[in-house]
């Protein structure tokens, strides 16, 4: 048996199926992981993410500690804004990617990996100055992912909060349905959507008025199943999965977050060199030109040679094709480059594309979006 958020009788209640996911008793799915991930692309669902950790920095010194740890430019926000980031090691690979919300100068909220926070801690901790308090609010800390094109209308019946004026990645505070309550604009979906911090011990309240809304707009309570679907179709990697300590975020295809103008980060030498000498492999998007699902681990082929490895895969409920992410070969990179994924002792056709997958409004997402 895992830890359990907050939230598991209520999941009990509504007939999800529990598993056990990085040490946490968590939904897999309630009505089913295409009924819900559909839901999320049309509608509206709510996720029970309490599993992540909210790490607090305080003091004087918690924005350099911050551009110190992270690959990302913290000086480049203000108060109540986030960027996407990633904490790296001296060799420059990924032991966590992260959202950093600036509250004040001296205050920071790092929300990280459920798998990662008791090492992520650490690592934290180890490298903090005399003038910052490095803070575990995890235990205390309730986290709603609120996702979909009506997930703001949902959330408006409940919150005098100026939602139509958060622009992505930003942080505010107020009430949601009484509740007080932390509510940034992201998501791990690729979908419009909000994210809500409350207090554990206010965490029923605020999901049972959060789902109501949500069942309003027609919309349903979501489990891990469609929220791994729903962000592979976004070509989102995940950590421990899709990248970790062996690769860089230069090769995980997220060179963008990477500053390396900043004068120093934990990992900067080793990113400078490897940009400068250029990746020898990248995460890339599959897809097959035949039905299979292309799982962690199979290998990638391109004219007899091996030249990748398949890191997730998914048959994409949006789509209706067969996709997945996979480091291949510096030069079997580029969109449209035919491979062949081994799936069961048979090498199907692919070719390379370009993540993400589905992108909001798009042609041939139109269906999904409103």
């Amino acid at each position: 048996m895992g830890r359990r958020t907050p939230l598991l009788e209520a999941h009990r209640e509504l007939g999800a199926r529990i598993v056990e996911f990085a040490g946490w008793d968590m939904p897999v799915s309630y009505t089913g992981a295409l009924e819900e991930h559909g839901a999320v692309r049309t509608r509206c669902g709510l996720f029970d993410v309490s599993h992540m950790g909210e790490i607090e920095l305080r003091g004087p010194d918690a924005g350099a500690l911050c551009q110190e740890l992270t690959v990302n430019d913290v000086g480049r926000l203000g108060d109540g804004d986030g960027q996407y980031s990633v904490l790296c090691n001296e060799a420059g690979g990924v032991l966590d990617d992260l959202v950093v919300f600036r509250r004040a100068t001296d205050r920071f909220l790092l929300v990280v990996n459920a798998a990662n926070t008791a090492d992520d801690l650490a690592w934290i901790t180890g490298r903090a100055q005399d003038q910052v308090d490095v803070y575990d609010a995890s235990d205390e800390t309730a986290l709603l992912a609120l996702q979909g094109p009506e997930a703001e209308r949902a959330l408006r019946t409940l919150t005098a909060l100026d939602l139509t004026a958060m622009r992505p990645f930003t942080v505010r505070e107020g009430a949601v349905a009484g509740v007080r309550a932390l509510v940034s604009r992201t998501g791990y979906t690729g979908e419009d959507g909000f994210e809500l911090f409350v207090s554990a011990a206010e965490a029923r309240t605020i999901w049972d008025a959060v789902l109501a809304a949500v069942r309003r707009r027609g919309g349903l309570p979501c489990g891990l199943a469609a929220r791994d679907t729903l962000r592979l179709e976004a070509g989102l990697p995940l950590c421990g999965t899709d990248m970790d300590e062996g690769t860089t975020p230069l090769e995980a295809g997220i060179s963008w977050v990477v500053k390396l103008r900043k004068a120093s980060f934990v990992g900067r030498d080793a990113l400078v060199r490897q940009a400068g000498g250029g990746v020898a492999r990248r995460l890339v998007g599959l897809q097959l030109e035949e039905p299979g699902i292309p799982r962690h681990g199979c290998a990638v082929w391109r004219d007899g040679t091996r030249v990748g490895t398949v890191t997730s895969g998914t048959k994409s409920p949006t789509l209706g094709t067969f996709i997945g992410m996979a480091y291949v070969d510096a030069g079997s990179t580029s969109p449209g480059t035919a491979v062949a994924v081994e799936i069961r002792d048979r090498r199907l056709p692919a070719h390379v594309v370009e993540r993400p997958f589905y992108r909001r409004g798009a042609a041939g997402a139109s269906h999904a979006t409103a």
